[in-house]
């Protein structure tokens, strides 16, 4: 998901250099939201992680 968003923020960026703006800030919307779900789905496995290990001892 991660490698998603940077290819997005590359996209964004490299549209931005040429001047196509609309595109720019679609693909920068885009890498944002992806980054943020995984950010989300980590914690979500992090929390789920301390909770098993928990469990285990």
């Amino acid at each position: 998901m991660l490698h998603w968003a940077l290819i997005f923020l590359v996209v964004s960026i490299i549209a931005g250099v040429f001047g196509f703006t609309g595109i720019s800030a679609a693909t920068a919307g885009i890498a944002k939201v992806l980054f943020f779900i995984a950010i989300a789905i980590f914690l979500i496995f992090l929390v789920l992680a301390l909770m098993g290990g928990a469990l285990v001892l």
